[in-house]
Protein backbone atom coordinates (compact mmCIF):
# COMPACT_ATOMS: atom_id res chain seq x y z
CA UNK A 1 0.00 0.00 0.00
CA UNK A 2 1.08 3.96 -0.55
CA UNK A 3 0.81 5.65 2.95
CA UNK A 4 -0.29 9.15 2.03
CA UNK A 5 0.02 12.44 3.44
CA UNK A 6 -2.22 15.91 2.48
CA UNK A 7 -1.30 19.29 3.18
CA UNK A 8 -3.36 21.98 2.93
CA UNK A 9 -6.70 19.46 3.48
CA UNK A 10 -9.59 21.49 3.75
CA UNK A 11 -10.03 23.23 0.14
CA UNK A 12 -11.69 21.83 -3.18
CA UNK A 13 -8.23 19.98 -4.51
CA UNK A 14 -7.76 18.37 -1.12
CA UNK A 15 -11.60 17.35 -1.47
CA UNK A 16 -11.62 15.93 -4.89
CA UNK A 17 -8.38 14.02 -3.65
CA UNK A 18 -9.56 12.77 -0.67
CA UNK A 19 -12.74 11.24 -2.78
CA UNK A 20 -10.64 9.27 -5.31
CA UNK A 21 -7.88 8.11 -2.32
CA UNK A 22 -10.85 6.73 0.33
CA UNK A 23 -11.70 4.11 -2.57
CA UNK A 24 -8.61 3.91 -4.10
CA UNK A 25 -7.72 0.15 -3.36
CA UNK A 26 -3.55 0.56 -3.01
CA UNK A 27 -3.57 3.97 -0.91
CA UNK A 28 -3.52 4.17 2.62
CA UNK A 29 -4.33 7.55 3.94
CA UNK A 30 -2.10 8.27 7.20
CA UNK A 31 -2.94 11.86 7.80
CA UNK A 32 -4.65 14.85 6.29
CA UNK A 33 -3.35 18.27 8.18
CA UNK A 34 -5.78 21.51 8.54
CA UNK A 35 -4.84 23.44 11.31
CA UNK A 36 -7.99 25.42 11.41
CA UNK A 37 -10.01 21.68 10.87
CA UNK A 38 -7.92 19.95 13.69
CA UNK A 39 -10.05 17.47 15.11
CA UNK A 40 -12.97 17.37 12.98
CA UNK A 41 -13.89 14.73 11.12
CA UNK A 42 -12.86 15.10 7.14
CA UNK A 43 -17.08 14.61 6.28
CA UNK A 44 -17.51 17.65 8.12
CA UNK A 45 -15.58 19.82 6.10
CA UNK A 46 -16.11 17.40 2.67
CA UNK A 47 -19.55 16.51 3.18
CA UNK A 48 -19.80 13.90 0.02
CA UNK A 49 -16.70 11.66 2.51
CA UNK A 50 -19.50 11.21 4.54
CA UNK A 51 -20.36 7.12 5.02
CA UNK A 52 -16.97 6.71 3.27
CA UNK A 53 -14.05 7.58 6.34
CA UNK A 54 -14.47 8.30 9.80
CA UNK A 55 -10.94 9.94 10.06
CA UNK A 56 -10.00 13.32 11.19
CA UNK A 57 -8.23 16.36 10.08
CA UNK A 58 -4.94 16.41 11.94
CA UNK A 59 -2.27 19.59 12.88
CA UNK A 60 0.57 17.77 13.06
CA UNK A 61 2.41 15.52 10.47
CA UNK A 62 4.87 12.83 10.00
CA UNK A 63 6.79 13.47 7.28
CA UNK A 64 8.69 9.57 8.07
CA UNK A 65 5.40 8.06 7.97
CA UNK A 66 4.10 8.42 4.08
CA UNK A 67 5.73 7.46 0.93
CA UNK A 68 3.68 10.46 -1.08
CA UNK A 69 3.03 13.91 0.11
CA UNK A 70 0.67 15.79 -2.06
CA UNK A 71 0.46 19.66 -1.22
CA UNK A 72 -2.43 21.06 -1.59
CA UNK A 73 -1.76 24.71 -0.05
CA UNK A 74 -2.56 27.66 -1.67
CA UNK A 75 -0.14 28.91 -4.63
CA UNK A 76 3.13 30.47 -2.83
CA UNK A 77 2.12 28.48 0.34
CA UNK A 78 4.38 24.82 -0.83
CA UNK A 79 7.52 26.82 -0.93
CA UNK A 80 6.72 28.12 2.53
CA UNK A 81 6.32 24.67 3.78
CA UNK A 82 10.07 23.21 2.67
CA UNK A 83 11.73 26.24 3.98
CA UNK A 84 10.25 25.12 7.69
CA UNK A 85 10.85 21.25 7.10
CA UNK A 86 13.13 18.90 5.89
CA UNK A 87 12.03 16.32 2.93
CA UNK A 88 12.90 12.81 4.33
CA UNK A 89 14.75 10.93 1.93
CA UNK A 90 12.83 8.69 -0.48
CA UNK A 91 9.84 10.93 0.41
CA UNK A 92 7.96 11.75 -2.83
CA UNK A 93 6.47 14.63 -3.29
CA UNK A 94 3.25 15.83 -5.78
CA UNK A 95 2.51 20.03 -5.75
CA UNK A 96 -0.99 20.98 -6.71
CA UNK A 97 -0.29 24.90 -5.88
CA UNK A 98 2.13 26.22 -8.87
CA UNK A 99 5.08 27.23 -6.81
CA UNK A 100 7.29 24.86 -9.33
CA UNK A 101 5.63 24.15 -12.56
CA UNK A 102 8.99 25.75 -14.04
CA UNK A 103 10.58 22.30 -13.01
CA UNK A 104 12.74 24.45 -10.37
CA UNK A 105 14.22 23.07 -7.49
CA UNK A 106 13.94 19.45 -8.79
CA UNK A 107 10.30 19.27 -9.61
CA UNK A 108 9.32 17.70 -13.20
CA UNK A 109 6.35 19.56 -15.01
CA UNK A 110 3.40 16.58 -14.48
CA UNK A 111 1.47 16.22 -17.52
CA UNK A 112 1.64 12.52 -18.68
CA UNK A 113 0.27 12.91 -22.19
CA UNK A 114 3.61 14.91 -22.35
CA UNK A 115 6.13 13.66 -19.72
CA UNK A 116 4.93 10.36 -18.96
CA UNK A 117 8.49 8.50 -18.79
CA UNK A 118 9.97 11.18 -16.75
CA UNK A 119 7.48 11.76 -14.20
CA UNK A 120 7.88 7.51 -13.82
CA UNK A 121 11.00 8.29 -12.47
CA UNK A 122 10.34 11.33 -10.32
CA UNK A 123 10.82 12.16 -6.67
CA UNK A 124 9.07 15.84 -7.16
CA UNK A 125 6.15 16.44 -9.39
CA UNK A 126 4.99 19.89 -10.13
CA UNK A 127 0.78 19.00 -10.99
CA UNK A 128 -0.21 21.04 -14.26
CA UNK A 129 -2.66 24.11 -13.61
CA UNK A 130 -6.35 23.30 -14.78
CA UNK A 131 -6.12 25.80 -17.85
CA UNK A 132 -2.31 24.98 -18.64
CA UNK A 133 -4.06 21.19 -18.89
CA UNK A 134 -6.86 21.66 -21.20
CA UNK A 135 -4.79 24.13 -23.62
CA UNK A 136 -1.90 22.15 -23.38
CA UNK A 137 -3.94 18.76 -24.27
CA UNK A 138 -5.39 21.16 -27.14
CA UNK A 139 -2.33 22.08 -28.95
CA UNK A 140 0.53 19.76 -27.81
CA UNK A 141 0.27 17.58 -31.24
CA UNK A 142 0.49 20.71 -33.45
CA UNK A 143 3.92 21.75 -31.13
CA UNK A 144 5.47 18.60 -31.42
CA UNK A 145 4.63 18.62 -35.14
CA UNK A 146 7.13 22.04 -35.26
CA UNK A 147 3.23 23.39 -36.70
CA UNK A 148 2.50 26.80 -34.46
CA UNK A 149 3.77 30.04 -35.94
CA UNK A 150 1.00 31.87 -36.30
CA UNK A 151 -1.12 33.42 -33.56
CA UNK A 152 -3.22 31.16 -31.32
CA UNK A 153 -6.55 32.30 -29.85
CA UNK A 154 -7.91 30.65 -27.02
CA UNK A 155 -10.77 31.62 -25.22
CA UNK A 156 -11.58 29.29 -22.15
CA UNK A 157 -14.70 29.29 -20.02
CA UNK A 158 -14.17 27.58 -16.05
CA UNK A 159 -16.38 26.91 -13.48
CA UNK A 160 -16.61 28.68 -10.27
CA UNK A 161 -14.82 26.04 -8.17
CA UNK A 162 -11.54 27.30 -10.18
CA UNK A 163 -11.42 30.00 -7.95
CA UNK A 164 -11.21 28.04 -4.76
CA UNK A 165 -12.90 27.14 -1.46
CA UNK A 166 -12.31 30.80 -0.12
CA UNK A 167 -15.20 33.16 -1.50
CA UNK A 168 -15.03 36.34 -3.12
CA UNK A 169 -17.23 38.65 -4.91
CA UNK A 170 -16.83 36.85 -8.29
CA UNK A 171 -17.84 33.73 -7.26
CA UNK A 172 -20.62 33.49 -4.48
CA UNK A 173 -24.05 32.28 -6.05
CA UNK A 174 -25.97 35.97 -6.64
CA UNK A 175 -22.89 37.30 -8.72
CA UNK A 176 -22.18 33.93 -10.82
CA UNK A 177 -25.70 32.71 -11.43
CA UNK A 178 -26.72 34.19 -14.93
CA UNK A 179 -23.67 35.68 -15.45
CA UNK A 180 -20.62 35.63 -17.76
CA UNK A 181 -17.43 37.93 -17.55
CA UNK A 182 -14.00 37.82 -18.64
CA UNK A 183 -10.73 37.97 -16.24
CA UNK A 184 -6.68 38.62 -16.71
CA UNK A 185 -7.13 38.92 -20.45
CA UNK A 186 -3.64 38.15 -21.90
CA UNK A 187 -2.28 37.64 -18.11
CA UNK A 188 -3.53 34.56 -17.19
CA UNK A 189 -0.80 32.86 -14.71
CA UNK A 190 -0.86 29.91 -16.38
CA UNK A 191 0.75 31.19 -20.08
CA UNK A 192 3.79 30.99 -18.57
CA UNK A 193 4.01 27.51 -18.15
CA UNK A 194 1.70 26.83 -21.39
CA UNK A 195 4.15 28.75 -23.24
CA UNK A 196 7.26 27.18 -21.74
CA UNK A 197 5.76 23.69 -22.30
CA UNK A 198 5.17 24.70 -25.97
CA UNK A 199 8.41 26.21 -26.62
CA UNK A 200 5.51 28.95 -28.58
CA UNK A 201 4.74 32.37 -26.67
CA UNK A 202 2.29 34.19 -29.22
CA UNK A 203 -1.10 32.99 -27.20
CA UNK A 204 -3.80 34.80 -27.30
CA UNK A 205 -5.98 34.00 -24.00
CA UNK A 206 -9.14 35.31 -23.06
CA UNK A 207 -10.02 33.38 -19.64
CA UNK A 208 -13.72 33.62 -18.79
CA UNK A 209 -15.83 33.21 -15.70
CA UNK A 210 -18.79 30.52 -16.21
CA UNK A 211 -22.50 29.98 -15.13
CA UNK A 212 -21.66 26.49 -13.58
CA UNK A 213 -19.86 24.56 -11.10
CA UNK A 214 -16.71 22.98 -12.45
CA UNK A 215 -15.17 22.00 -15.63
CA UNK A 216 -13.45 23.55 -18.74
CA UNK A 217 -14.30 23.95 -22.26
CA UNK A 218 -11.42 25.67 -24.31
CA UNK A 219 -11.70 26.50 -27.87
CA UNK A 220 -8.70 27.01 -29.46
CA UNK A 221 -8.24 28.59 -33.12
CA UNK A 222 -5.06 28.69 -35.00
CA UNK A 223 -3.66 28.50 -38.55
CA UNK A 224 -3.14 25.03 -39.95
CA UNK A 225 -1.50 24.13 -43.15
CA UNK A 226 -3.23 19.84 -42.49
CA UNK A 227 -6.28 18.96 -43.86
CA UNK A 228 -9.26 18.39 -41.46
CA UNK A 229 -8.29 14.35 -42.11
CA UNK A 230 -4.59 14.89 -41.72
CA UNK A 231 -5.37 16.80 -38.62
CA UNK A 232 -7.23 14.14 -37.21
CA UNK A 233 -5.00 11.33 -37.72
CA UNK A 234 -2.13 13.49 -36.44
CA UNK A 235 -4.29 14.07 -33.14
CA UNK A 236 -5.17 10.25 -33.02
CA UNK A 237 -1.50 9.10 -33.41
CA UNK A 238 0.11 11.18 -30.60
CA UNK A 239 -2.67 10.63 -28.21
CA UNK A 240 -2.93 6.46 -28.80
CA UNK A 241 -1.51 5.83 -26.03
CA UNK A 242 -2.79 8.52 -23.49
CA UNK A 243 -5.13 6.48 -20.70
CA UNK A 244 -7.37 9.39 -20.34
CA UNK A 245 -7.18 12.01 -23.45
CA UNK A 246 -9.58 11.03 -26.57
CA UNK A 247 -9.73 13.05 -29.45
CA UNK A 248 -13.30 12.77 -30.92
CA UNK A 249 -14.80 13.39 -34.35
CA UNK A 250 -17.88 14.71 -33.39
CA UNK A 251 -18.51 18.35 -30.76
CA UNK A 252 -17.75 17.96 -27.08
CA UNK A 253 -19.74 18.88 -24.14
CA UNK A 254 -18.63 19.29 -20.59
CA UNK A 255 -21.02 16.83 -19.09
CA UNK A 256 -18.90 14.38 -21.03
CA UNK A 257 -16.13 14.79 -18.88
CA UNK A 258 -17.21 16.64 -15.42
CA UNK A 259 -16.62 14.21 -12.75
CA UNK A 260 -14.17 12.38 -14.65
CA UNK A 261 -10.43 12.03 -15.70
CA UNK A 262 -11.08 12.19 -18.96
CA UNK A 263 -10.14 15.05 -21.22
CA UNK A 264 -11.60 15.04 -24.77
CA UNK A 265 -10.40 16.83 -27.41
CA UNK A 266 -12.41 17.75 -30.75
CA UNK A 267 -11.53 19.16 -34.66
CA UNK A 268 -12.69 21.48 -37.06
CA UNK A 269 -11.11 22.39 -39.91
CA UNK A 270 -12.50 25.71 -42.06
CA UNK A 271 -10.47 26.92 -44.75
CA UNK A 272 -6.89 27.27 -43.28
CA UNK A 273 -8.09 27.21 -39.73
CA UNK A 274 -8.37 24.43 -37.04
CA UNK A 275 -10.40 25.13 -34.23
CA UNK A 276 -9.57 22.53 -30.99
CA UNK A 277 -12.43 22.17 -28.63
CA UNK A 278 -10.85 21.12 -25.17
CA UNK A 279 -12.81 20.29 -22.29
CA UNK A 280 -12.26 18.90 -19.13
CA UNK A 281 -13.30 18.31 -15.12
CA UNK A 282 -11.03 21.61 -13.52
CA UNK A 283 -10.79 19.50 -10.49
CA UNK A 284 -10.33 16.53 -11.76
CA UNK A 285 -7.64 16.29 -14.82
CA UNK A 286 -7.38 20.26 -14.32
CA UNK A 287 -6.18 19.44 -10.75
CA UNK A 288 -6.29 15.90 -8.23
CA UNK A 289 -7.29 13.48 -10.30
CA UNK A 290 -3.99 13.79 -12.60
CA UNK A 291 -2.03 14.23 -8.97
CA UNK A 292 -3.13 11.08 -8.40
CA UNK A 293 -2.51 10.12 -12.01
CA UNK A 294 1.11 11.20 -11.38
CA UNK A 295 1.00 9.38 -8.36
CA UNK A 296 0.26 5.86 -9.62
CA UNK A 297 2.84 6.14 -12.48
CA UNK A 298 5.45 7.38 -9.72
CA UNK A 299 4.86 3.87 -7.95
CA UNK A 300 4.67 1.71 -11.24
CA UNK A 301 0.63 1.33 -10.74
CA UNK A 302 -1.21 1.53 -13.74
CA UNK A 303 -2.79 4.97 -14.62
CA UNK A 304 -6.16 4.03 -14.57
CA UNK A 305 -6.19 2.89 -10.81
CA UNK A 306 -8.73 4.27 -9.00
CA UNK A 307 -9.56 6.46 -11.64
CA UNK A 308 -12.54 5.04 -13.32
CA UNK A 309 -14.97 7.53 -12.88
CA UNK A 310 -18.35 7.78 -14.78
CA UNK A 311 -20.08 11.06 -16.31
CA UNK A 312 -23.07 12.02 -14.99
CA UNK A 313 -25.39 13.19 -18.23
CA UNK A 314 -28.06 14.22 -16.35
Amino acid sequence: MVRVGIIGGAGYTAGELLRILVNHPEVEIVFVHSTSNAGNYLYEVHGGLFGDTELRFSDSYDLTAVDVLFLCSAHGRSREFWAENARPAGLKVVDLAQDFRDESEGYVYGLPEWQRERIRTADLVANPGCFATAIQLALLPLARAGLLHSPVHVTAVTGSTGAGVKPSATTHFSWRSDNLSTYKVFEHQHLKEICRNLGFDDIRFVPMRGDFTRGIFASVTVDCPLSGEQALALYKDYYADAAFTFVSDRPVDLKQVVNTNKCIVALEKHGDTLVVSSVIDNLLKGASGQAVQNMNLIFGLPETTGLKLKASAF
